[in-house]
């Protein structure tokens, strides 16, 4: 790609082209990235940003992609705009064949792949009527989650440099790995990156902006039993497996994901590995307080010690391996981190649509590393899904936000 190629194409173009790049990551890796694929584009989006004149563009061991776009505006707040590059495993995410349909006349959507996308099933899809929808042909995911908001920044950075009378203070980008396993950004430099505020485009539909996740501790809890011929097992024998299907029936009803919505937190048994002598599980514990994730943590010690007095001998050891913070509780100190996206969005046309994440974000971990991130749309849908979409005029106001951002910040004085 020339300077004048990425310049004139659009967002569209870029969103094509990104997702076609196998990027997905892989849970349980002791590498950053977890995949090989995630380099590769790292190095596509720091050839482009080179191409662009952003002398600075780089990609580090861990595969974190940097750039500065220098501003106009000098004694303002470093503004930054952050975009990771992998897609979720656990759903096909290779050899992605984007198709992008014109003018979507708010009926079913039928993929190749015989799958249908109906706004029956998905509303939101209405409030695209009129728009060009980009789909897949069913047989993978898309990939706007969150390549869209790669596309978006990289789109954001083009039309600034064709807009020079465009009043803005630094710029700094970040495309970051692994964010779908949640390892990634724990080798992220905060201090070196040099922002003061950023944000992390890898929202939903036009509009959303979440500045509240979880707070998450993540649980290994062993159980070990004792182990014994089965012929011989009467009074001898503690099946470690019985024992885990006690544990996780005894976690109340209500507290697991299936369950919950809204502003309620949860306890989610996520995997397991072992024998009838002993068994190792993950365990998700999720709330919007720390006050309630701390009552979640007392839940599952109160389990652990249950089965160790009624089963003498047996031993279930909980240890923690690690969780976040919600980013409500450094954000509502940093107000105007919040209201000037809020303002951004709503100069593209849009009142902005406040809402709390039932998981968590790289900026959850940015928030409490220092540099206060937010999450904000990009104008996909139905993430980690066959029936992935994005609408191209959502991605086209999420430009604009963006825009509109790196100009409100040039208004302000630093610190």
């Amino acid at each position: 790609m020339t300077k004048e190629q990425l310049l004139k194409e659009g967002v569209l173009a870029k969103f094509l082209r990104y997702v076609q790049i196998d990027s997905p990551s892989l849970p349980g890796q002791t590498t950053t990235p977890s995949t090989p694929e995630q380099l590769v584009i790292a190095k596509v989006l720091c050839e482009e940003l080179q191409t662009l004149g952003l002398n600075d563009a780089k990609v580090d061991e861990y595969g974190f992609v940097t750039a500065t776009l220098p501003g106009s505006v000098t004694g303002c707040p470093v503004v930054s705009f952050l975009a990771h590059v992998d897609t979720v495993p656990g759903v096909p995410g290779r050899g992605v064949r984007p198709l992008v349909h014109e003018n979507y006349d708010g009926g079913d959507i039928k993929l190749p792949n015989g799958e249908v996308l109906s706004p029956v099933a998905f509303p939101k899809l209405l409030e695209a009527k009129g728009h060009t929808i980009v789909t897949t042909d069913g047989s993978t995911l898309l990939g706007a989650d969150d390549k869209a908001g790669v596309a978006e920044i990289m789109e954001a950075i083009c039309y600034l440099l064709q807009h020079p009378e465009i009043k803005h203070g630094p710029i700094k980008i970040a495309f970051t790995p692994d964010e779908e396993v949640g390892s990634g950004i724990d080798n992220f430099n905060v201090e070196t990156f040099g922002a003061d505020v950023g944000y992390t485009l890898d929202g939903g539909t036009y509009g959303g902006m979440q500045d509240e996740t979880f707070n998450a501790d993540n649980f290994l809890i062993t159980i070990t039993g004792v182990s014994s011929h089965t012929g011989s097992a009467r009074n001898a024998m503690i099946n470690a497996v019985h024992l885990l299907g006690e544990f996780v029936g005894a976690i109340p009803a209500n507290m697991r994901p299936e369950t919950t919505d809204g502003m309620l937190g949860f306890i989610h048994p996520d995997a397991v590995q072992g024998s009838f002598e002993r068994v190792e599980f993950k365990v998700f514990a999720r709330d919007f307080t720390s006050d309630g994730l701390a009552k979640k943590g007392e839940i599952l010690a109160s389990l652990a010690e249950d089965i160790m007095r009624r089963y003498p001998g047996s031993k279930v050891e909980i240890e923690r391996t690690g969780g976040y913070r919600n980013m409500k509780e450094i954000l509502k100190d940093r107000p105007k981190v919040v209201q000037i996206a809020q303002e951004a969005i709503r100069r593209t046309g849009t009142e902005p649509i406040m809402q709390q994440v039932r998981g968590g974000t790289d900026g959850s971990q940015l928030t409490f590393m220092g540099l206060p991130t937010p999450n904000l749309f990009t104008g996909g849908a139905n993430a980690h899904s066959r029936l992935e979409w994005a609408s191209v005029e959502w991605m086209e106001k999420a430009v604009e936000m963006i825009i509109h951002m790196a100009q409100l910040w040039a208004e302000e004085t630093k610190a």
